[in-house]
């Protein structure tokens, strides 16, 4: 396992000297010496002797350098990135053949004014121009190579923050949904308990005003433990507890304090389920009602299950809006989760039951 993440972590460190800006100078440090080195072993140019050994590798060397950035500043984002591929390779055999027509030129009646190369030239010199063209073609393509590769990282960690930025968004978004909708049924309870009951409607508006706390300062966070979420349940169904008569609500997690103080989860994810056993639990006929919540953790994964009573004969009174808090906690369990989460509904004739599975 160590060896795979030393493998994962040099394979980054040479992905961010390939494309890294702050590696710029050493990338051409090390396409100089690659050169250098490459030429200086090459046995054409080994087999002359004196001064002209010495002048022919370096105008191989410049010439070769000057296809290389012509190739990388020119050719490349005028042709290649645009899409004209024919336009690209036209160009790119015409640099090189010029560029040899140059070579050839200096060599013989520049820097060989003895003829000195004329002993060391073999065979049919039509034939060894094309063959030269043939073999540098593909030495400079390997920088096209090399510039496609960085744009092809860059595009990537573009996409990627920019799917961030989204998502990030889009979560926020959802949140913002969610957390009116709490606060609207909760305010349409007050309204109705104000009448009735103004002694339990002061307790009401209390626990509520914790609630808002929670929301503005514990909730705020990308993830909160898993604590503070039971313990937000725990208050939310006991507030719903005293604004309604013949109600029972039972909270069971079976995990120890440490383990609750110590596993993340994003805020808010089990209060829309909550909400939806609440108001579908109420009982027209002012019968008995119920909720059960159970939370465990097994096997790095959290298992929530809650249940609730129905009346068949309840009708809600917003059927709009009605299915907007459980679409927007699918889509964010989506969006956070992926494919790695599991979420079951059943519908029986008197009880409903959520069964979440959670990845920790």
């Amino acid at each position: 396992m160590q060896q795979q993440e030393s493998l994962e972590i040099k394979n980054t460190a040479i992905i961010r000297l390939i494309v890294d800006e702050r590696y710029r100078a050493f990338r051409h440090i090390f396409l100089f010496l690659g050169l250098f080195v490459m030429i200086s072993f090459t046995n054409p140019l080994s087999e002359y002797t004196g001064l002209y050994r010495y002048y022919r590798r370096f105008c191989v060397f410049a010439h070769l350098i000057f296809m290389f950035y012509v190739n990388m500043n020119i050719l490349i984002p005028k042709f290649f990135f645009k899409g004209k591929y024919v336009l690209y390779i036209v160009s790119l055999l015409l640099l090189v053949m010029i560029c040899l027509f140059m070579m050839k030129f200096l060599l013989e009646n520049t820097l060989d004014p003895q003829n000195v190369s004329v002993n060391y030239q073999k065979g049919n010199p039509a034939k060894g121009f094309y063959e030269t063209t043939l073999i540098l073609t593909p030495v400079i393509l390997v920088t096209t190579m090399i510039k496609l590769f960085q744009r092809w990282i860059r595009d990537n960690e573009r996409m990627s923050d920019l799917k961030n930025l989204t998502l990030t968004m889009e979560l926020n978004e959802l949140r913002n949904q969610i957390n009116p909708h709490f606060l609207f049924n909760m305010l349409n309870g007050i309204k109705a308990l104000v009448r009735s009951n103004p002694e339990k409607a002061t307790l009401v508006i209390m626990k509520l005003s914790e609630f808002l706390r929670y929301q503005l300062y514990e909730n705020n966070v990308e993830k909160t433990p898993l604590r503070s979420e039971i313990d937000f349940l725990t208050n939310f169904l006991e507030l719903e507890k005293i604004r309604r008569d013949n109600f029972q609500v039972e909270v069971n997690d079976q995990s120890t304090i440490h383990n609750l103080n110590a596993i993340f989860l994003p805020a808010n994810i089990f209060t829309t389920f909550v909400e939806n056993a609440i108001k579908h639990s109420i009982d027209i006929k002012q019968g008995e009602s119920y909720i059960r919540i159970d939370i465990n953790v097994n096997n790095h994964k959290l298992y929530f299950d809650c249940v609730n009573s129905i009346d068949p004969n309840y009708v809600a009174s917003d059927k709009k809006n009605s299915g907007l808090g459980l679409a927007n906690v699918k889509r964010r369990l989506h969006l956070l989760y992926g494919d790695s989460y599991t979420l079951n509904t059943t519908s029986k004739v008197n009880e409903y039951h959520v069964h979440l599975i959670l990845p920790i």
